[in-house]
């Protein structure tokens, strides 16, 4: 229940009675009152004064209490319980209900808006931020935050703020800010983001006048081109790479052909000879094709990291079963050491089962015949629950010198081109592996010194299973 402050009372009375209790006193002074009944009228009054006072004060209090809740609450005005209400009170209470009523409609409206607006941003195929005035991340739509990623997000719906960093930090993305605010028009620029993975990214830089409901001065419109781009270098890449590897294979077919249509043509030991070598040249490019066309493939996802799982553990099980002909043609002996928890996660894991298989193809390949291969998954030294896991390919071959190891990954390098082609390799075994694990967002390690063996080891993000493994990867 309402109180009223006597003090306030008291004082709106004082001010309502003031003139009739003056006028009585003034009557009774002066002897045209008698003092008995001037003094019970002046009492009534007094009493009539304090009750008018209580009335007004009290339905004021209501109302104002009633509009301290609609102005705390949802804008709703209640109108005061308490009865009687004054005339010129119910009119103020019809008023303000009628002004709390539109103020309601008008802010459901404005938030109806901002909610159509904020599902039509956050649906937009284009990545999207908008920055304040300081050019500080307020916003970024699900296409943004699907390009730099969702973890350790710096603003409300932000993307991780260490990519956004390095974007808004690109001097052509800067520039294009700047002259964006000073002439207030709209900017666009072209620039290339080197990591996690290599990026080129078409951005619009749109200056907001006035600024948007959260403050927002600055919307960057972004456009993955990596796409696109990386079609176009492997269109150029593949015509050049094909034409060079393929010429070796093609002539020595061209040239069994021609022999074996004249000289040879008649002598079965020789033709049985030339076909044999011709198949396995046959091979040799459909070998070389196949990898080309995986490390295109995977070269056009490159930017965009997997969303799955896979048990290592499992992927390298399958792996030696399908090169066990190898195994068996070598005479190689293979040493698994498995974890069976290790889950690699973020993970595509028919992409990590082409790093298995290129791993040991090599280590195998390029190994000691009849010699050992040992194959290992486990977690990252000292790096807990969460630091990663690992693949190891260890062999027992010849080694390879130090110098060359830093390009072992780039496409068609061989140590020993006469050797590499001899054991049945194309040279892109290793590049597939490096942009696999860049994909993966992980770490490729060579080494290896000459007579001791080579090893490959590969850091992936992932953690410990929570379930026992099951048959499949």
């Amino acid at each position: 229940m309402l109180r009223l402050p006597p003090g306030r009372i008291l004082g709106a009375a004082g001010l309502i009675g003031a003139v009739p209790a003056a006028v009585l006193l003034a009557l009774m002074l002066s002897g045209a009152l008698a003092v008995g009944a001037g003094l019970l009228a002046l009492l009534a009054c007094l009493l009539a004064a304090v009750l008018v006072a209580g009335l007004w004060i009290g339905n004021l209090a209501r109302l104002a209490e009633a509009l301290r809740r609609a102005a705390a609450e949802d804008g709703r005005l209640v109108p005061p319980s308490a009865t009687p209400l004054l005339p010129a009170v119910e009119e103020i209470v019809e008023g303000v209900s009628r002004l709390a009523r539109t103020l309601a409609e008008q802010g459901a409206l404005v938030g109806r808006l901002r909610r159509a607006d904020e599902a039509i941003v956050e649906s937009l195929p284009d990545p999207l931020l908008v920055l304040s005035p300081e050019r500080q991340p307020l916003r970024a739509n699900a296409a943004a935050r699907a390009l730099f990623g969702a973890e350790g997000e710096a603003a409300r719906g932000g993307p991780r703020g260490g990519d956004v960093a390095a974007l808004l930090r690109h001097p052509a993305l800067a520039t294009a800010v700047d002259r964006a605010l000073a002439e207030h028009r709209p900017q666009t620029c072209d620039l290339v983001l080197p990591v996690p993975v290599a990026r080129e990214i078409a951005a619009q830089v749109i200056p907001m006048e006035p600024a948007l409901a959260d403050g927002g001065r600055i919307v960057i419109v972004l456009g993955d081109r990596t796409r696109e781009r990386a079609i176009e270098r492997m269109r150029a890449d593949f015509v050049a790479n094909a034409s060079h590897e393929l010429r070796t294979p093609l002539a020595s077919l061209i040239g069994f052909i021609e022999t074996l249509r004249g000289p040879a043509e008649d002598d079965p030991a020789a033709r049985a000879r030339f076909l044999g070598i011709m198949a396995e040249q046959s091979e040799r490019m459909r070998r070389l094709i196949d990898d080309l066309l995986g490390l295109s493939r995977i070269e056009l996802t490159e930017h965009q990291p997997p969303t799955g799982r896979a048990r290592l553990a499992a992927v390298v099980r399958a792996e030696l079963e399908a090169l066990e002909p190898l195994l068996r043609a070598r005479q190689v002996t293979v040493l698994p050491a498995l974890e069976e928890a290790v889950l690699a996660t973020p993970a595509d894991a028919e992409q990590l089962g082409q790093v298995v298989r290129n791993l040991l193809e090599n280590a195998v390949r390029h190994g000691r015949e009849g010699g050992e291969v040992r194959v290992a998954v486990g977690f990252a030294e000292g790096a807990g629950r969460r630091g990663g896991v690992v693949l190891e390919v260890v062999d027992d071959g010849p080694g390879i010198p130090r110098e060359h190891i830093p390009r072992l990954t780039e496409r068609f390098y061989r140590v020993d081109k006469g050797r590499s082609r001899s054991a049945g390799g194309t040279g892109l075994g290793l590049a597939i592996v490096k942009h696999i694990v860049n994909r993966h967002r992980g770490q490729l390690a060579i080494e290896s010194e000459e007579g001791a063996g080579a090893s490959f080891r590969v850091w992936l993000p992932g953690r410990i299973a929570e379930a026992a493994p099951q048959v499949a990867a």
